[in-house]
Parts: C-alpha cells; sequence; structure tokens
C-alpha cells in the first residue's frame, strides 16, 4: 500500500524530472520542436500524465522561471556593496548560471526570447515579478550604499534600475537568438550579456 507521503514524493519527483527533461530538450532542439509527447516519453509517462503537472507546455516553462527567480534575487543581494546596481544584477545572472548550469540556460532558448521581447499574457506577471522582486532587492542594496534620498525617490530609483537590468536581460536573449545556431552557448550569452551591460553604465 503506497501512503500518503509516498506519493507525494513520487508526484514531486514525476515534476522534477517533467522539468529537468523539458530544459534539457529546449536547449538541444529548441522549444518550437519538442513536444508535449518528446516530454513524456522521454520520463516514461504518458502525454496525460503530463497535463496533470502543467497545463501546457509555456506553463511549464513559465513555472521553471519562476523557480528560478528568488534564487536569483538571492544572488543579487549576495553580491559584494561594492558592486554597482548593474553589475551586480550581471554577476549574480552569472553566478546563478555556474550553480544551475544548463537550467538557467532555459531563459535563452525560444520561449523566453519570445515571452520577453513579446509577453504573452501567462507571461506578463512573471516578468513583472522579477522586476518587483528585483527593484526589492536592489532597493536594499541602495539603502545599504549610504543612499540618503527620501523613501518615494528611493523606490523610484530602484525601479527604474529594476527595469533597465531587466531590459538589458531582454535584450540579450534577442541577440542570443539571432546567432546561429551553433554559436548559442553559455559563453556567447555572457559576452553578450557584458555588452548590454556597458551600454547601461555608459548612458
Amino acid at each position: 500500500m503506497v501512503t500518503a507521503g509516498r506519493r507525494e514524493l513520487h508526484k514531486r519527483a514525476t515534476r522534477q524530472a517533467l522539468q529537468e527533461v523539458a530544459t534539457r530538450m529546449f536547449e538541444e532542439r529548441g522549444y518550437a520542436e519538442t513536444t508535449v509527447r518528446d516530454i513524456a516519453e522521454a520520463v516514461g509517462v504518458t502525454e496525460r500524465t503530463f497535463f496533470r503537472y502543467f497545463p501546457s507546455k509555456e506553463d511549464l516553462v513559465l513555472g521553471e522561471i519562476l523557480d528560478l527567480i528568488p534564487e536569483f534575487v538571492r544572488q543579487v543581494r549576495a553580491r559584494p556593496e561594492g558592486e554597482g546596481p548593474y553589475t551586480a544584477v550581471r554577476n549574480a545572472m552569472f553566478d546563478l548560471a555556474s550553480i544551475r548550469g544548463a537550467g538557467v540556460a532555459i531563459l535563452f532558448s525560444g520561449l523566453p526570447g519570445q515571452m520577453f521581447s513579446q509577453p504573452t499574457r501567462p507571461a506578463q506577471p512573471v516578468l513583472l515579478e522579477l522586476e518587483d522582486r528585483l527593484m526589492d532587492a536592489l532597493r536594499d542594496r541602495l539603502v545599504k550604499a549610504g543612499s540618503e534620498e527620501d523613501e518615494q525617490a528611493l523606490t523610484l530609483r530602484a525601479s527604474v534600475l529594476s527595469r533597465a537590468n531587466v531590459g538589458a536581460l531582454r535584450a540579450t536573449v534577442l541577440a542570443f537568438q539571432a546567432l546561429p545556431e551553433e554559436e548559442r552557448t553559455l559563453d556567447s550569452a555572457q559576452r553578450l550579456a557584458r555588452q548590454a551591460f556597458d551600454v547601461l553604465r555608459d548612458t
């Protein structure tokens, strides 16, 4: 007899397996070329089982990105106090990539690029969540750095910095997608990110 605890563990393991296999397939084949059936068969479950966990393929990716956001924000908060807001965000992304590896590469695959350039209705709350959580982290960093701005000015500054940083990430994704397929590597993504954030510092 399977206990409720074992059933829950099995559900979590299946969900995680679906996410991990999907991430690998999106990286290898591209988002559009990977079907729900492909993912389900690779995990050894049916399409019906897939849809018990995720309403759609897009929801699977959005869910994974939502899981990454708090980890990314923690990396921003952990950066040295001497780093400016643009450098801190860029380096936090590199730190996250070094920890999660291929798990972060999904940000540079088909769906996220489309999502960030022309956000779909389900994706818009994800983008806002990223901006708002990053705004909170940058606001705290500004306070620690000794900012003497009043509450309103400080919040506005953090909001602008957050959205500028997210804009640089979006531009990186679009530039990455424009590369020939054989050049789409983590190294090239990091190179493009450096260039994008250099633009922010130069303005």
